[in-house]
C-alpha cells in the first residue's frame, strides 16, 4: 500500500474511535489519499482551499476547543509557507495540532525544485516544543499514528506519499523517542531517516563485502533526537555517516553533529548540499543529488579515513 493510503487508513480508524479527531487539508485531499475521508466523515473533515496559513490557524482554534486536528499539504506548504502560523498559533499557543507534510525532498519528483522540501526539518527544528517524525515504511507508520494522535502537543510528520520498501516486521515495537538499531556494527555508524534507510542498509551490505562492519540506525524522530542511542553507537564505532532526503544543513546531519559536539568524532554526510531540487523521477534524482547506497559507501570510507 502507498504510504498516503496507509496514512489515510490509520486516520480513518482514529476518526472512528474519537469524533474529536478532525482532518483539515488545503485542496490536496486526492494527492494526500484522504479524499474518501471527506466523503465518509463530513462532520470531521474540512477542505480549507488553497489557504495553508488559514488552515493552520483554524486547526489551532479547533484544538483550543478540545478537538484533535490533523492538517496536511505538500511538505513545502506545510512548513515553509505556514512557518509563522505554526510558530505562533500552534506552538507558542501550546496547541495540540498534528502537521503532515507530504512528498519531502525528491519525493516531489516532476513538481520540481519549487515543490521540493529540502529545508522543512531545518525550519521546524527551531520551533520550540515541536516534535519532528519521519516514518520509514508502512509498518512503522501504522504503529506510529495512534502514538502521535495520543501525544499532547504539536508534531510534524514528514510523509513520503508513494510505496516504500518494507523495513520492519509486523511485530515491531514502536517508540516515538527511541531510534531503531537495524543492524549492529563495529567500524562505522550509518544514521539515516526516511527513504534513505533502505539505501543505508544496502550500503551496509556493500561495506560488509569490503570488510567494513557498519552499524545502521534509523533516526525516525529528528526532534527531540535520541541522544543516548547516537552517543552509544559512535562511542563504539568511532565515526559516522548521516543520510537524509533533506539538506545537510539543519536536518539529521546537524542534529547528530550537535549531539556529538564534544565527542571529537568524524561525521560525514549524504543529502542535499546547499542546493535546490529539480524536475526528475526518483531514480534520476537519487543519483543527481547523491543519495544512493554507493554515495553512502563513499562517505563511509571517508569517515573511516578521518577516524
Amino acid at each position: 500500500m502507498e504510504m498516503r493510503h496507509a496514512y489515510a487508513d490509520c486516520l480513518r480508524q482514529l476518526m472512528e474511535e474519537d469524533p474529536r479527531v478532525v482532518l483539515l487539508d488545503a485542496d490536496l485531499s486526492k494527492a494526500s489519499g484522504t479524499l474518501p475521508l471527506h466523503k465518509g466523515f463530513p462532520k470531521q473533515t474540512l477542505d480549507c482551499g488553497i489557504q495553508e496559513a488559514n488552515m493552520a490557524s483554524v486547526a489551532a482554534g479547533l484544538a483550543s476547543y478540545g478537538y484533535k486536528p490533523w492538517i496536511e499539504s505538500f511538505a513545502v506548504f506545510a512548513s515553509r509557507r505556514i512557518l509563522d502560523q505554526i510558530t505562533i498559533s500552534i506552538a507558542y499557543a501550546g496547541r495540540n495540532v498534528k502537521i503532515v507534510g507530504t512528498d519531502p525532498g525528491i519525493g516531489a519528483e516532476l513538481n520540481g525544485g519549487t515543490h521540493m522540501a529540502v529545508m522543512d526539518i531545518n525550519a521546524l527544528r527551531g520551533v520550540p516544543g515541536m516534535v519532528i517524525f519521519e516514518p520509514v515504511d508502512e509498518c512503522q507508520l501504522r504503529k506510529a499514528m495512534p502514538v502521535l494522535n495520543a501525544y499532547e502537543g504539536p508534531v510534524y510528520m514528514r510523509l513520503f506519499r508513494k510505496n516504500c520498501p518494507d523495513i520492519f516486521p509486523e511485530d515491531y515495537v514502536f517508540d516515538l523517542f527511541k531510534a531503531d538499531l537495524l543492524r549492529e556494527g563495529t567500524d562505522v555508524t550509518l544514521f539515516a531517516t526516511g527513504i534513505e534507510v533502505k539505501e543505508t542498509l544496502d550500503a551496509a551490505e556493500i561495506l560488509e563485502k569490503e570488510g567494513v562492519s557498519a552499524e545502521v540506525i534509523n533516526v525516525h524522530t529528528l526532534k527531540p533526537i535520541d541522544r543516548e542511542t547516537i552517543l552509544a553507537s559512535v562511542r563504539k564505532t568511532g565515526c559516522a555517516v548521516t543520510a537524509e532526503n533533506h539538506s545537510v544543513i539543519g536536518g539529521l546531519h546537524s542534529a547528530v553533529l550537535e549531539t556529538l559536539a564534544e565527542e571529537k568524532i568524524p561525521v560525514t554526510a549524504v543529502g542535499f548540499r546547499d542546493c535546490f531540487g529539480e524536475v526528475g523521477k526518483i531514480p534520476y534524482l537519487h543519483e543527481k543529488i547523491g543519495l544512493t547506497a554507493e554515495h553512502i559507501v563513499k562517505e563511509a570510507h571517508r569517515a573511516l579515513e578521518l577516524k
